[in-house]
């Protein structure tokens, strides 16, 4: 083949590629060769470009700033040029190329060189489309703040960030990208694996979710939801994973509380029904201790054989201390009828200071502190002694080996929301009373006002002194908050409505002991043994007893034309009518009648008093029956005087 026919070959092979340009230009950038790719994409055909120099196809702007002139001196100086570019059409449309420019050498010296255009637009537009979806994706990333979504390679190494990340575990991209995750587990987690085990359930699974304590870059503690899903490509290798964390810390304290509350709720209900319970069984049990002080003192009063006399005794004191105990059950089920007064706690409890340092053990210290010198509140004085001698002595127990009880009264603006109940606003007096003993468990704390709940050694508490302070406080419209850690000691805090101060009405100077008249006396008591006795006793004091066993039978007794009662005494609480009703008709119907109220306990007492009538608390003993009949013998003839 000659060098003729040769030519001809590589002419007609470079007319047969369509898709580039490949035309030659001579060393001063004049097309001196134009192949069918080259007017495919151009819109030029061979006789209109060759002769033309090559900047024809630049923009103007790029000749302008000189570059066809810079690319044949890049290729001549480096041996190739290489860029991309907008070119120009010969309609004047411009299009993305890509250019390779090649010097063609002869003895050394350039002589021309070799041109290859492509026309890349479509990739170009593709590249474009593509950036933009990329970059709206990184804006709709970056734009998320509630949720950290960051990517990781397949070791856990962090790959990017965003502004959720950021806002959330408080890093910025640059001091995180490149480290390992597990840097915001907590160390307890580190160690015991949890960042590698979490991979890889992420890869055995498809998934990994889960809530659990993450770290801040300021080593605050958070509770996170996390997300880990594993990214594969279409060979099924394993690229990496994408993690989203979300900051749920106000949600799980949201659930706490919910749960806290229901506990409590149920901790309330539970106490309520307790309280019910006590209070019922007190009662009855109030009406059997009647018969037994009041036999027991009858006996006492007649001279007998001093071995009989020691058992009697031991039956009084026993009953006493059965008293006592049914008292705290009554107060704690809110059911112990209250006789409030007007008083200063402050003096009140420097009155008890004696009692207190005798309560506590020699090797406690004592100390006493008052905001100022006067905080009136209104509420039964004895109960309110009671109640701070039960919370010391529940300190001194606290406190084996001594160290340090602290009272402190003051003003509280409110009541803080204890067990489930909402605050109370309003003025209180707060008696604070904190030690320094062993401190309780939170599961002790759930039960201390319990009755009959100790952690106490047998044979060292009834478990019914807290019980007293919670019903002290609820029935007198307060509270009783505690606080407590194992080792860190106790304080109970006792809140009372204040109130304004009012000056104690002073004691009447009238004996009562004087001799009581005989009187017909109508007994309304529902109770047969309680009644049985009472009529007993009445009629041993010289009165004479017409028993009934409910208020409709002691109306009726009124209504007949032969009555001529002088006293109605009745129990409180009967089926039907209950005797505060029954008195307040007698009150009506038969002004000159006399009443006496009796009961073991009441709602209705305790929410709305006696309704000015005398009250005799059951257990009631002989000589507190007496002394009642006494009162109202000068009442009765205090009445007369006036009516004369």
């Amino acid at each position: 083949m000659n060098a003729r026919d040769e030519a001809e070959r590589h002419r007609l092979l470079i007319n047969a590629v369509t898709d580039y340009a490949l035309y030659l230009l001579d060393a001063t950038g004049t097309v001196t060769t134009w192949n069918s790719g080259a007017a495919l994409f151009k819109g030029y055909q061979a006789e209109e470009i060759v002769g033309r120099h090559f900047s024809v196809f630049y923009t103007e702007e790029d000749r302008a700033a000189g570059l066809p002139a810079r690319a044949l001196e890049t290729a001549a100086r480096e041996g190739r040029f290489e860029a991309e570019g907008w070119r120009v059409r010969k309609d004047g449309t411009r299009f993305w190329t890509h250019v390779v420019i090649d010097p063609v050498i002869e003895d050394g010296e350039v002589i021309g060189f070799a041109k290859v255009t492509r026309d890349v637009s479509a990739r170009k537009a593709r590249d474009a489309a593509l950036y933009e979806s990329e970059q709206r994706f990184q804006r709709l990333v970056q734009g998320v703040r509630d949720y950290a979504l960051y990517m990781l390679d397949p070791v856990g190494n962090i790959t990017n960030w965003n502004s959720g990340a950021e806002a959330i575990k408080r890093y910025k991209a640059g001091e995180v990208v490149g480290r390992n995750f597990s840097m915001f587990y907590t160390p307890e987690d580190r160690e015991n694996g949890a960042p590698e085990r979490a991979l890889a359930t992420a890869v055995r699974e498809g998934k990994f979710e889960g809530e659990a304590v993450r770290v801040r870059k300021d080593g605050e503690r958070f509770w996170a939801h996390v997300l880990i899903d594993p990214i594969h490509d279409e060979a099924g290798k394993l690229l990496g994973f994408a993690k989203v964390t979300r900051d749920i810390t106000e949600k799980r304290r949201a659930l706490e509380e919910i749960e806290r509350t229901r506990e409590a709720l149920s901790q309330a209900q539970k106490m309520e029904a307790i309280g019910r319970l006590t209070g019922g069984v007190a009662h009855d049990f109030n009406n059997l201790l009647t018969v037994i002080r009041s036999s027991a003192e009858f006996l006492q009063r007649g001279e007998q054989d001093p071995r009989r006399q020691k058992y009697v005794d031991a039956i009084a004191s026993a009953s006493e201390r059965a008293a006592l105990l049914t008292s705290q059950l009554l107060a704690f089920a809110r059911r112990q009828p209250l006789q409030p007064e007007s008083f200063n706690i402050v003096e009140r409890l420097e009155g008890l200071r004696q009692i207190i340092a005798a309560s506590a053990d020699a090797s406690i210290t004592l100390e006493l502190g008052f905001d100022g010198p006067e905080l009136w509140i209104k509420a039964d004085p004895g109960q309110f002694d009671t109640a701070i001698i039960n919370m010391v002595v529940n300190a001194r127990d606290a406190m084996p080996s001594g160290g340090a009880i602290r009272i402190r009264a003051s003003r509280a603006p409110g009541v803080p929301a204890v067990r489930g109940h909402a605050a109370a606003p309003g003025e209180f007096a707060a008696v604070a009373i904190a030690d320094t003993g062993t401190g309780m468990s939170a599961e002790t704390l759930a039960h201390i006002f319990e009755p009959f709940f100790t952690t106490k050694a047998v044979n060292r508490g009834t478990g019914l002194g807290l019980s007293q302070v919670y019903g002290f406080a609820k029935q007198s419209r307060g509270e009783v908050a505690v606080s407590s850690l194992e080792g860190a000691g106790s304080t109970f805090t006792l809140y009372l409505p204040m109130s304004a101060r009012q000056e104690p009405a002073t004691p009447s100077r009238q004996s009562v002991d004087v001799k009581t008249p005989p009187l017909r006396i109508l007994l309304v008591e529902d109770n047969l043994e309680v009644g049985q006795f009472a009529a007993t006793m009445l009629e041993e004091m010289g009165h004479a007893v017409t028993r009934v066993g409910d208020a409709q039978s002691a109306l009726t007794a009124l209504e007949k034309p032969s009555a001529r009662f002088e006293l109605v005494f009745t129990d409180v609480v009967m089926p039907g009518m209950s005797g505060v009703e029954l008195a307040g008709q007698v009150r009506e119907r038969w002004p000159k009648v006399r009443v006496i109220l009796t009961s073991g306990y009441s709602h209705v007492l305790a929410e709305d008093g006696a309704h000015g009538f005398p009250l005799l608390k059951k257990p009631y003993t002989l000589e507190s029956l007496m002394r009642i009949l006494a009162q109202e013998a000068v009442a009765r003839e205090g009445a007369a005087l006036s009516a004369d």
